[in-house]
C-alpha cells in the first residue's frame, strides 16, 4: 500500500465530499450541518499512474494491479475540542494512526453553506485545528514525564534522551509551534516515533475552492494560504471539493478525461494530492511485471534492492541475490525486457543498488 492520509478540519469545509469523490463512494454522508460524520471512514483507492498501463500493456499482463492509498475522512473538529467541545477528542486518537494530514480548508465564499466560525478565513481555521493539536500533544508529552523521570532513576538511558527530547517538543508547542518543527539529536531522531505526536504528521493543505473559480488565479484566501505553507516548507494542493464530486459520478475513463479537458485541467485531485503526498513523505513507486500481472509497489526514496524486494515478501529481502532492472523508458522504448536485455539496458544490480523511480525489476532471491 502507498500511504494513508487522514483529511482533518473544521466542519461544512469539504471533508466529506472530497473523500466521497476521491474514493468514489458515499460512505461518508455529506451534509450542509456540522458533525454529519461521526465515525472515522475509511476509503481504499487505486493510485492512478499511467505507466503501469503502458507496462503492462507491453508485457501482456492479465491483470494490471496499481498501488494503494487509504484515506481517513476523520469528523469535524471545533475550537475546544481537544477539551471535549464539539465531539470531543475522540477523533483525535485516529489522526496518530495516520501517516501524513490532509488539511483541507475551504477558500470559497459561498451564502449557501454555513461556516461553524461564521465567516471564511482558512488561515483562522487551520491555527484552530492546528491549536487543538498542539494542545492534545503538550497534554500527551506531560503526562509521560514522571514515568520516564522514574526510568532515569533506574539508569534508564533510552529515557534521559526521551526525557530531553519531551522538554524540547514541550517548549517548541508551549511556543505555538508543531512537533515537525523539531530537530533532535542524533541520539534522539530514533526515539521521535515513540512519541506519537499529532503535531509530527506531515502536512498536506488542500484549498477547496468554488467551481467558478476553476482555472482562474488564485483567490486572496488561496494566496494566503500559499505564503504561510511556503514558511513552513508545507505543500499545497487547490482543488474544487464538488468538481471532483461530479467527475466521480462520471462511468468512463473517457468521459473524465473530456470533462476535465472542458474545464482546463489535465488531471483529477486525486491525481494532485496522491504527487504531493508522495512528494511530502519522500515515497516513490517501481514496478514488477509478467504475463501473469503487472503491478506497482511503493517504497520510501532512498531504498536498496533488498528493501525493495522485502515490500514484496520478506523471503525475497532475506535471501536475495539481486535485482535484474531496467528504467521504464527503456523498458518502453525497447519493448519490453527481451528488447532491453538485447539493448544493453537490462542491469543486474546487488545488495547496495537504490532504486529509482519507475525501475521495472524482477528480483532473484534464494531461501
Amino acid at each position: 500500500m502507498g500511504f494513508q492520509c487522514g483529511i482533518v478540519g473544521l466542519p461544512n469545509v469539504g471533508k466529506s465530499t472530497l473523500f466521497n469523490a476521491l474514493t468514489a463512494t458515499a460512505a461518508a454522508e455529506s451534509a450542509n450541518y456540522p458533525f454529519c460524520t461521526i465515525e472515522p471512514n475509511t476509503g481504499r483507492v487505486a493510485v492512478p499512474d499511467s505507466r503501469l498501463d503502458q507496462i503492462a500493456e507491453i508485457a501482456g499482463s492479465q491483470n494490471i494491479i496499481p498501488t494503494s492509498l487509504e484515506f481517513v475522512d476523520i469528523a469535524g473538529l471545533v475550537k475546544g475540542a481537544s477539551k471535549g467541545e464539539g465531539l470531543g477528542n475522540q477523533f483525535l486518537g485516529h489522526i496518530r494512526e495516520v501517516d501524513a494530514i490532509i488539511h483541507m480548508l475551504r477558500c470559497f465564499e459561498s451564502d449557501d453553506i454555513t461556516h461553524v466560525e461564521g465567516s471564511v478565513s482558512p488561515l483562522r481555521d487551520k491555527e484552530i485545528i492546528e491549536t487543538e493539536l498542539m494542545i492534545a500533544d503538550l497534554e500527551s508529552l506531560e503526562k509521560r514525564l514522571p514515568a520516564l523521570e522514574k526510568r532515569i532513576r533506574g539508569r534508564d538511558e533510552e529515557a534521559v534522551h526521551l526525557k530531553s527530547l519531551c522538554e524540547k517538543a514541550i517548549a517548541l508547542l508551549s511556543d505555538g509551534k508543531p512537533a515537525r518543527l523539531l530537530e533532535p539529536t542524533e541520539a534522539e531522531a530514533p526515539l521521535m516515533k515513540h512519541l506519537q505526536l499529532l503535531t509530527q504528521k506531515p502536512v498536506l493543505y488542500v484549498c477547496n475552492i468554488g467551481e467558478d473559480e476553476i482555472g482562474s488565479p488564485d483567490n486572496e484566501h488561496v494566496k494566503h494560504v500559499k505564503d504561510v505553507a511556503e514558511a513552513e516548507g508545507a505543500k499545497v494542493v487547490t482543488i474544487s471539493a464538488e468538481i471532483e464530486a461530479q467527475v466521480a459520478a462520471l462511468e468512463t475513463e473517457e468521459e473524465k478525461t473530456e470533462f476535465l479537458q472542458a474545464l482546463g485541467l489535465d488531471q483529477t485531485g486525486l491525481g494532485k494530492i496522491v504527487k504531493a503526498g508522495y512528494d511530502l513523505l519522500g515515497l516513490m513507486t517501481y514496478f514488477t511485471a509478467g504475463p501473469k500481472e503487472a503491478r506497482a509497489w511503493t517504497v520510501p526514496k532512498g531504498a536498496t534492492g533488498p528493501e525493495a524486494a522485502g515490500v514484496i515478501h520478506t523471503d525475497f529481502q532475506r535471501g536475495y541475490i539481486c535485482a535484474e532492472t531496467v528504467s521504464f523508458e527503456d523498458y518502453i522504448a525497447h519493448k519490453g525486457e527481451t528488447g532491453a536485455k538485447a539493448a544493453g539496458k537490462l542491469r543486474q544490480e546487488g545488495k547496495e543498488y537504490i532504486v529509482k523511480d519507475g525501475d521495472v525489476i524482477l528480483f532473484r532471491f534464494n531461501v
